[in-house]
Formats: C-alpha cells, structure tokens, sequence
C-alpha cells in the first residue's frame, strides 16, 4: 500500500522564539491570541532569553516584544564595524622613512628597500626607501542595521558545552534537539523499533559556517595577523549540521547527506527524506537546515549585491529621518530589499505505519516537494520559469489527493515572499496566473519573512513550521508591514491581508510552501492539514487502528507538554553526547547474511534479492 510520510516533531529557532510548542507562530500573531495562549508564548520567551523578570509584567513582555522578530541589529554594533585601510606610506622628502618595531612582527620576506637595525631593547629600527604598504585599522558604520536575530539573550553556546563551535552548528544542536524531544517519544526506545540503516538525517546551511569560529575566521586569519585553527576548515562546511546531528544527538548510521539549493535548502532536504519514506527505503528521517549569516562581511555582500533594504531607502519609503527596522521587511508592498535572520529549524518525517505504531502526534503530512530550475537565464541572481513547475506540480497533486473543491477553497500558500521589489511581481505572478489556472478565486497568500527575516537554508523551515502553528492556533498571520499591497504586483486572484486572519483549522486543507533560491533552485512542498492526514489514515488501516491510535497519542501528547513545560523554566538543555556510546568495527557482530550494532534495534540484513534479476538471469 502507499506510504504516506508525515511530520511527528518539529523544533528549533528563528527570530520569533523556539519553534516546538508553535511558540514561534504564536509570536507572530500574539496580540490577537486569548490570554492564557500569548501567556505561555511569553513565558517561553522569557525563558529562552534568560529572563528574570515576570514574563506576566507590562515592562517584561515590552521587553520580549522589543527583542524578538526583525529589529535593529544586536549581534554586532553596525555604528562600529572593523575594516582596514589600505595606504602607502612615504619618506617626507627631506629625509628617510623609519620607523621601529618589535622583531617578531618582520615579515618573512622583507619589501625591496627595506633596511633593518637591530635595537637594544630587541626592537628593530626599519628605514625604507621607497616607503611602505599598510593597513589601518579603521571603524565604519553599516548602511544595513536590520536583521531577524534570535531573541535577545538566547545563547546556545552557554547550553552545552560548544567548544568554540560556530553559531551555525550551535544554533543546530538545540534545534534538532527541540525537534527530537518534540516528539514525545524516547528516541533510543524509537531506535530500538528501527533498522538503524532505516533512519537519516538530512541538513545543511547554504553559505556555511561564515563567523570567526568557522570559514569566515579562516579567510580573515592571514589578512589580520592571526593563525587559522585546525577546526575552522571542516566546521565551516555547509553540510557540518548533519555531520553533528548524527555524531553528537541521535548517533545515526544510517543515510546522511545535505542537498544544498540556497534559499531552498529546507525544501531539498524533506524532498530526499519525503520521497525515501514513500519509497520504503527509510522510516525515520531527521530534515532541517541552520544559517548564521548575521555578520558584518555577509550583510556587506548581500547589500553590495542590491539586495537588502538599506536603512537610506527605508527611511524614503517612509518619508522620515528615522529608520523602521521593525518593518524593514514588506513583502508584496511597496519595498525595498530583503532582510537577512538566522535560525535553525528541524523535523522529525516518519511512514504513517510507524507513526500510528507508536503514538506519535501528526502535526501534518507531507506527500511530495517538487524541485526544479529555471533554465537558460540572463543573471544567477534573477529569477526564472522554474517555479512555475513546482507550483503547478504541488498543485495537481493536491488536486489530485484532496479534490478540487478543497484546492480551490480550503487551501493557501506561504509565499517566499522577500520583500523586494523584483520578488513581489516575479512571485505574485506565479501565484496569481496558476490560480487562475486552478479555479481558485482568492487565494489566501501568507509571508512570514516580514517577521522572522530571510533566514537562507532553513527559511522554508520557518514557512513550515507556521503552517503547522497556524493549523495549532488557528490563526494565519497576515502581512503587517505594509499598509497596502504594490500596485506592480499581480493580485487578481490572490488574497493579501494586512491583518491576521483568523479561520476554523479544519476548514484549512493544504498549504503549499514555496521558495525561490539563487541561482534557479526553486522547491515547492505540498502539506496536507493533520485532519486531511487523519482521514487518509482512516481510509488506509481502518477505524480500529486509529482508536488504538489514538489511545496511544494520549501518553504521547502528554509527554509532548511536560517538555515543553520544562523547557519553558529552563530545565533542559541540548542534547550533546560527545564521546558517548562511540563504537568500533569489533563491537559489531557480523556474518553473510547480517550485520547487528549494538543498541541500535533489529539487524541489517545482508541476504538481498538481486534487483536486476530480469537482467542477469
């Protein structure tokens, strides 16, 4: 029978707070949630950013609301940022240039003209001929100062012990941690149930690891006088997430990997994960991305390239001398630029037989990602026909598994949504002629990058994970950063709303996630609400299965809370198991017809069928 692979957990952080518990969608939209909802939303910030306050106070939850989302940038002071100045420097032209210095600061290879003195004190006098090339160290000031930062306070490094790792890695150890003990379930006793070559992990980040700690460090090392490290080369690889997740939190064996298509690496990754499961080559996949790119040198890059919204053009489009960081971010309105954020976003995809076998809570199904390029195009940069086909294609297929009807009227999409000027016309294009394609009147188009910012490789993470909040709250957060929608974007047959939406969970079937990288790598997945999942499950093990079902998610939806309970008092830390349970090849027993790992559940058998038998016999 047909596997349908659904999402059992989901965890990490963006700039909204941790995305187990839907906290991060219920950020978005905690002004309009009853009190008892926005007050553990509050209390799990509270807890996240190390507060000591009462997160019930007026002035604390000011505080969480002035230190959460986009805002002016904190990670580094963009009034103060380090550069050098390139200079020659010459002899005054009655004299010799000279200067001391300490001996140990020589070059190796002394410039042509130099000659060197030693001093008594063990300095050297240098008298140069032709003068000298230096670099002044200098501060200048950022022309970006918005970012989608995680919550003010919230520090992974403090949580574990991170041994210099960069932000990046560290963002991924309590992320795919929140998303393992989101499941309610114990994972070694999961792992017990599994063949351990039927788990996978598959992360990544789209630029790697860029700070100090990383491949940024490296390449600034020689340039500022310092030595490269030996652990900034290999943790500043883009598919490092996976590499930790499997060594230091679940200890996988089994298939690993990291798709890597820039802002659709999220996407690439449950692809992998998604088709695997319906093919029944996997049961358990761990999916998820994270991106630090919240430093001086990335915001530059981006900026120079045309990208972000400056703080000169937002203060134009608001006709003020005052900078609006808080809504640096307008998709589909009159804009600007993107605005860069850092998250890490993970999820636990599972067969549905697995799912209901131990409990686990449905939060949705996921039944296909569609990927494709664009084709021949004129800049990487620029966007292309891709797209096209990803949401057609993710649109026929919920047709085809849900009906027209519920594509027509019970579905909406999470748009990439930017927020610049190119974005909204080339994307609401997209969306607005397969509407009219498929019938469908007014589709409803949500864009959280207003919120959370363009966090790269997990930004469809953070798209997912709001549908998923949003079939939890009941809420669709509506584009608050503008006042109207543009009039160069194409909005026949979409629905823009500028203010939340509220709507019945169950009358919400499909959301379809869409995201557009450089370079043409577009993705579009298609996610089926947890009552459509339910229903399907019915229809597939019968009524008698989802009662005992049922009876089962009871325990786990318990376990689910008293961690998220736990988590908001600061109880639990990341999981970080260095040097724990490491094996060797004699641990293992093994033998033609199959191979056993200590703690890992059921053997791998080795006595396959040949699958090209029709071809050798």
């Amino acid at each position: 029978m047909s596997i349908l692979p659904v999402i059992v957990g989901l965890g990490g952080v963006n700039s909204a707070g941790r995305i187990s518990g839907h906290h991060a969608l219920r950020r978005l939209v905690i002004d309009v949630l009853p009190e008892a909802a926005a007050a553990e939303t509050y209390a799990s910030l509270a807890g996240l950013m190390g507060l000591a306050a009462s997160p019930a106070e007026p002035a604390t939850r000011q505080y969480i609301r002035d230190h959460t989302l986009i805002r002016r940038i904190e990670c580094f002071d963009p009034e103060d940022v380090a550069c050098h100045r390139a200079a020659t420097i010459h002899a005054p032209a009655d004299g010799r240039l000279r200067f001391v210095m300490a001996k140990r600061r020589l070059p190796e290879r002394l410039p042509d003209g130099w000659q060197v003195r030693a001093l008594p004190n063990g300095d050297v006098e240098v008298c140069a001929d032709a003068g000298a090339d230096v670099l002044f160290p200098d501060r200048q000031a950022s022309r970006v100062t918005s970012a989608g930062q995680a919550p003010t306070g919230f520090d992974p490094a403090r949580l574990y012990p991170s041994r210099n790792h960069p932000r990046g890695l560290q963002l991924t150890v309590f992320g795919a941690s929140d998303a393992v003990r989101s499941l309610g379930v114990d994972w070694d006793a999961l792992r017990a149930r599994v063949r351990p070559d039927e788990f996978a992990v598959y992360a990544g980040s789209a630029m790697g690891q860029l700070d100090p700690a990383g491949t940024g460090g490296m390449f600034q090392a020689p340039l500022t006088g310092k030595r490269i490290t030996s652990k900034q080369v290999p943790l500043g690889l883009a598919e490092m997430p996976t590499d930790f997740i499997n060594a230091y939190v679940v200890g996988s064996v089994g298939a690993t990997g990291a798709m890597i298509g820039a802002c659709a690496t999220f996407l690439y990754n449950l692809k992998i994960a998604v088709d695997e499961i319906r093919a029944g080559r996997l049961r358990v996949a761990l999916v998820g991305g994270a991106e630090a790119p919240i430093v001086p040198e990335v915001v530059e890059g981006y900026r120079v390239m045309g990208a972000l919204a400056e703080d000169e053009a937002l203060m134009a489009l608001d006709g003020s001398e005052r900078v609006g960081n808080r809504r640096a971010c307008r998709p589909f309105g009159e804009n600007c630029g993107f605005t860069l954020a850092e998250a890490g976003v993970f999820a636990v995809v599972m067969d549905d037989a697995l799912a209901l076998d131990i409990g686990a809570d449905i939060r949705c199904a996921a039944p296909a990602v569609f990927v494709n390029a664009d084709g021949f195009k004129k800049s990487i940069p620029g966007p292309g026909i891709g797209n096209y086909v990803t949401v057609a294609k993710a649109l026929a297929l919920a047709r085809a598994v849900v009906g027209e009807d519920s594509v027509r009227r019970r579905s909406y999409i999470h748009a990439h949504g930017t927020g610049t000027p190119q974005n909204r016309v080339t994307e609401s294009h997209i969306m607005n002629e397969l509407a009219k394609a498929f019938g469908i009147e007014r589709w409803p188009v949500a864009a959280v990058k207003a919120f959370l910012g363009h966090s790269l490789a997990p930004a469809s993470g953070d798209q997912l994970a709001c549908a998923v909040g949003s079939w939890a709250c009941g809420w669709l957060p509506g584009i608050t950063t503008i006042d109207a929608v543009a009039e160069d974007v194409h909005a026949s047959h979409l629905g823009f709303e500028t203010r939340h939406v509220q709507f019945e969970p169950t009358e919400m079937d499909v959301a379809l996630i869409n995201s557009k990288g450089f370079g043409g790598n577009n993705a579009t997945g298609v996610i089926l609400a947890p009552h459509v999942a339910r229903q399907m499950l019915k229809q597939k093990h019968g009524a008698a299965a989802m009662g005992a079902y049922m009876e089962r998610l009871e325990a786990v939806r318990g376990a689910i809370k008293d961690y998220d309970a736990a988590m908001t008092r600061g109880e639990m830390k990341p999981i970080y198991r260095f040097g724990d349970g490491v094996l060797e090849g004699s641990d293992m027993a093994l033998n033609a017809d199959e191979l056993h790992i200590p703690g890992y559940g059921p053997s791998i058998p080795l006595r396959v069928e040949n699958p090209f038998g029709d071809m050798t016999a």
